[in-house]
């Protein structure tokens, strides 16, 4: 294996290495700053893939053990990342003391995270200081769209609803890219296509993108979860997706392989490396520190 992993090495960023390169998420953040209609974070089955969901909880120690198995499993890693539960700059001390252990332990790794961006500007300068490639899910450039998608968003000890949340939101995740651009950071941009909702409207955020430069877009299709506001909207067809990614291609490059990975993926994007029986809580444990986590 090569000693030091580039830029083009990370499998959620280029197709053509996801096939021999693997990446290995941390579930360090429980606490999100933003509720939006579609995610539901109490599931914590091994067989729920998708975001937000994790069979345990780390400590940024236990993280780094947990990519120690992994780095010694069969697969090659190239990255290591910190994609929730929750949002990672939701829960800085957690999320930049393991990637401080990771690049420590594993100078060679390409490092990420994948965020809402509420806080990306605040956490600017540890951001560039300790990952290579970050991701925004930015569901809207459009505020009245927005409303429609979050319930609230918490800055602070302030909550916002409706419009004003909405806008709170697109403004700072708009500043966040611009600034990380700036910067020479790898961005990337996912954006949830629901049906009814934003559907007409996910070409216009890959347009705006790539006038920020954003690197990658990322239609991802709606995942219905029960007890969620969204529960009812059925997910997009494929035939669907297609042609959305086909529109959204005329902007940006698209990410097509996308596996709406658990919080704590690892291996090959779509080919998951189990988990451990000695990594996992306790059943009753895993489900009341995720209850917990859903209400933050």
């Amino acid at each position: 294996m090569k000693e030091t992993f580039n830029h083009a090495d990370h499998p959620c960023f280029n197709q053509g290495v996801s096939k021999h390169y693997g990446r290995v998420h941390l579930a360090v953040a429980p606490g999100c700053n933003i509720r939006c209609n579609y995610c539901n974070r109490r599931f914590d089955c091994a067989n729920e893939g998708r975001p937000g969901v994790t069979s345990r909880l780390l400590s940024p120690m236990e993280a780094l053990r947990r990519l120690e198995a992994a780095m010694s499993g069969p697969v090659p890693i190239s990255v290591a990342g910190i994609a929730g539960p929750g949002d990672p700059l939701a829960n800085p001390d957690a999320t930049f003391r393991t990637l401080e252990l990771v690049r420590r332990k594993y100078p060679q790794l390409l490092l990420c995270l994948s965020t809402n961006g509420l806080m990306a500007v605040p956490f600017l300068r540890e951001i560039l200081g300790a990952v290579s490639h970050i991701t925004l899910t930015i569901n809207a450039v459009d505020a009245g769209i927005g409303a429609r998608i979050y319930q609230w968003v918490r800055l602070g000890s302030r909550m916002y609803t409706g419009i004003e949340a909405a806008g709170t939101l697109l403004e700072r995740q708009l500043e966040a890219i611009q600034l990380l651009k700036r910067a020479g950071m790898v961005v990337k941009v996912n954006t949830v296509m629901i049906p009814g909702v934003n559907d007409v409207h996910v070409t216009a955020v890959a347009e705006k993108m790539a006038a920020l430069s954003v690197d990658v877009f990322n239609a991802m299709p709606l995942f219905p979860v029960e007890g969620t506001p969204f529960a009812h909207i059925r997910p997009p067809t494929g035939s669907e997706m297609r042609a959305l990614r086909a529109q959204a291609r005329e902007h940006l490059p698209q990410m097509s392989h996308c596996a709406r990975c658990r919080a704590d993926a690892a291996g090959l994007i779509g080919h998951e490396q189990p988990v451990s029986t000695e990594e996992c809580a306790p059943a009753g444990e895993s489900r009341n520190v995720n209850k917990k986590c859903a209400r933050l």
